[in-house]
């Protein structure tokens, strides 16, 4: 099948023209981040709510609205899109733009399931264009920080690390799309949980997993509880049909483990916890960043030794820039062009959905799975 290609694209343009599918908070992220950027226009939007719809087509002057994210790509005139939809049209709209040689920026997870995420990178390579996914907390300040000690060799050989999001009571939407799985692919894990693998693994230096085991719990959602205040408390689309809280023990290649841990709704201190600890044949480290939303920076500290006594410091961390760096770096990759697109093809958030799969195929099971 021939792509048509927008006009341009050929070769690095003045003028980038985006258009942007999803209108809830993620879609606003990556609205505000290209209207800061120099040379691009967003040039049309698509989301179901009308009255959000037409508040930000004024706000950010955008020509073109649409309910129907499909009368959105058949009108044209669009270099790159950024899908920020539930999880299940994940697939269908990056691919459907793809087809169309748009360049995709995908919210994370990269899609309910590494067959579908497949599908993805697959049309991404066979029209030779950029797929992203957005995930905006390895761009915090205080991770890339840890990530230069680390990449230092500050802390010698990281054998040992675990990475987790919890919330106290943080279920998005009691009975929402959220909580069936055929349209979220799953629940915290491949929420939230899906976060700290990837920043995990990110600060690890992307170690490649060879084995998980996976455990998941539906405890509190099924009850209706866990939803909050900060958080629609119960709606009644949908059953509760996916875990509330889950935990993976990942062995990476080489020896050394990782463990993962969301939940949704536990019972544990009030404020949300991200967090990071790694155990090092030189040193460790631990980074907490607690509230809702998160502090710009949280508390990091460096355990290490100098002369036989203990050097701990807290090394210098600045806030991070979250979606405006994600949504920067995507459009840096797409004026690239043809010689740096193929190292853009969404194949490291594959690899994500592929761990994801394996978890949630080992809490079924009750067994460790190899990957």
């Amino acid at each position: 099948m021939s792509i048509e290609q927008p006009a341009g694209l050929d070769k690095v343009q003045a003028e980038l023209r985006v258009g942007v599918v999803g209108i809830g908070w993620a879609g606003q992220q990556h609205l505000k981040a290209y209207s800061s950027l120099e040379g691009v226009t967003i040039m049309a939007l698509a989301g179901m709510e009308e009255d959000l719809r037409t508040s930000l087509q004024a706000e950010y002057s955008i020509p073109n609205a649409f309910a129907d994210w499909q009368e959105m790509l058949d009108h044209g005139g669009l270099d790159a899109i950024s899908v920020a939809v539930p999880t299940f049209l994940h697939a269908p709209i990056a691919i459907a733009a793809l087809e169309r040689g748009i360049h995709v920026l995908s919210e994370k997870p990269i899609a309910r399931n590494a067959v579908e995420g497949q599908a993805m990178v697959d049309a991404a390579r066979k029209a030779g264009r950029v797929l992203d996914v957005a995930f905006n907390h390895r761009r915090r300040g205080d991770i890339q920080a840890l990530k230069a000690v680390i990449d230092d060799g500050a802390l010698g050989r990281p054998y040992y690390a675990k990475a987790s999001w919890l919330r106290r009571q943080g279920i998005p939407t009691l009975g929402s799309w959220f909580t069936n799985p055929e349209l979220a692919g799953g629940g915290p894990l491949a929420d939230i949980g899906v976060h700290a693998l990837d920043y995990a693994l990110h600060l690890l230096g992307e170690p490649k997993v060879v084995a998980v085991s996976a455990t998941t719990h539906s405890e509190l959602g099924p009850r209706g509880r866990g939803g909050g205040n900060r958080y629609t408390a119960m709606a009644s689309s949908h059953p509760f049909e996916v875990e509330d809280f889950a935990s993976a023990f990942l062995r990476l290649e080489g020896g050394a483990t990782l463990l993962i841990e969301a939940g949704w709704a536990t019972y544990r201190e009030p404020e949300d916890l991200l967090d990071f600890m790694v155990y090092g044949t030189d040193g460790g480290a631990e980074l907490k960043v607690q509230g809702a939303p998160f502090a710009p920076v949280g508390k990091l500290m460096v355990f290490t030794e100098k002369d036989g006594e203990n050097a701990d410091y807290v090394p210098p961390a600045l806030p991070g820039r979250a979606h405006d760096a994600v949504v920067e770096d995507f459009v840096t990759a797409v004026r690239g062009g043809e010689a740096v697109w193929g190292e853009h093809d969404g194949s490291q958030a594959l690899y994500r959905a592929q761990i994801i799969d394996a978890c949630y195929l080992s809490a079924r099971e009750q067994r460790e799975v190899r990957l």
